[in-house]
């Protein structure tokens, strides 16, 4: 059975023409998916049964902070911060260096950047960011270069 142990993965945010690569300050990240459970049950069944409602997708993200340079974009406080309470596309791969292949896929979707942690950390400790961001429909995996 194979295994990956994720150390390269990819991460970035896209808004109109430019592309920012974040990878490097994500120590962590879960995409999921669930969906709402509509119960069917009818009047003799001895078990409940159900079948699936609306989904919900969404993104979380543990962050190293880092404030960087404000006109070069080279921090990701400088990324993140103007887009709060707007939605971007997200795209994600386990292994950066490799091609899309269904291997390495690549799952790309809108999410709603609706909060942020620009500060959180203790005397001694990094600074880090927790964050989980809806996604607004469907998640897209692509498994072709």
């Amino acid at each position: 059975m194979g295994k990956i142990v994720l150390t390269n993965g990819y991460v970035a945010l896209t808004s109109g023409p430019t592309t920012f690569d974040i990878s490097e300050f994500v120590s962590a990240i879960s995409l999921g998916t669930t969906h709402d459970l509509i119960e069917t049950t009818q009047m003799n069944d001895v078990y409940k049964t159900v079948i699936a409602g609306l989904g919900q997708n969404s993104v979380s993200f543990q962050f190293y902070q880092d404030f960087g340079d404000a006109n070069a974009y080279s921090g990701l406080e400088q990324v993140i911060y103007p887009f709060i309470g707007t939605a971007v596309t997200c795209t994600v791969k386990p292994v950066a260096s490799a091609p899309t292949s269904s291997f390495n896929p690549q799952y790309s979707f809108g999410v709603l950047i609706s909060e942020w942690q620009p500060l959180s950390g203790a005397v001694g400790e990094l600074s880090t960011a927790s964050v989980t961001w809806p996604i607004s429909g469907a998640i897209t995996k692509t498994i072709t270069p």
